[in-house]
């Protein structure tokens, strides 16, 4: 029988052996954290829009405190809908983020008598089962320019919307998301 004899690593050789094993494993992790960190980094700026509903503007549909995911490629290859739900930045100080509902679509005309919403002069108003409460009020019409879109709130008595922006028309570049569904409280769908 043959012996396969083995030497023994001396303390300096077996120390220096854990300091590799060490300094692999430290690598190992740390590209670990860093692949994670671009991965959120690539969702958070490409994929999806995440957001907390400050404001009762949207109510009953989103609530205050809501939180919402939008999808920031939902526009890259398609054009936003009457009823869609979208985040964007507010025309009179791009700082700020919005989320409103599509009404008016490029080229239409949108103009509301007795809080009801009619498109180029249509004698039949907007099916809008959405809306919260009764809405009043007479405003426009609006010519809604092409690549851009008028935004109204769903509570539609406690929404700063384009009825009232210095500039009423939100370009489609600056629609940053198609929210789709609300996670917090609870799970729901907000597309129709």
């Amino acid at each position: 029988m043959e012996e396969h004899l083995q030497e023994s690593a001396t303390p300096d050789e077996q120390n220096e052996k854990k300091k590799k094993s060490a300094g692999r494993e430290l690598m190992e992790w740390l590209l670990v954290i860093v692949g994670g960190v671009c991965a959120a980094l690539l969702i958070s700026n490409f994929i999806l829009f995440n957001a907390r509903i400050p404001s009762s503007s949207m109510e009953s549909t989103i609530m205050v405190g809501d939180r919402v995911i939008g999808l920031r490629f939902a526009y890259w290859f398609s054009e936003p809908e009457r009823g869609d739900i979208v985040i964007f930045r507010y025309p009179d100080n791009e700082e700020k983020i919005y989320i409103k509902r599509v009404i008016g679509l490029p080229g239409e005309t949108v103009e509301i008598i007795d809080g009801k919403v009619y498109i180029d002069g249509s004698e039949q108003p907007l099916q809008e089962d959405y809306v919260n409460g009764v809405p009043t009020g007479n405003y426009g019409p609006y010519v809604v320019p092409e690549n851009s879109y008028f935004m109204l709130g769903d509570n539609r008595g406690n929404s700063e919307d384009s009825r009232f922006w210095t500039n009423k028309f939100v370009k489609k570049e600056k629609i940053l998301a198609k929210a789709v569904v609300r996670y917090y409280p609870g799970i729901k769908l907000l597309t129709e």
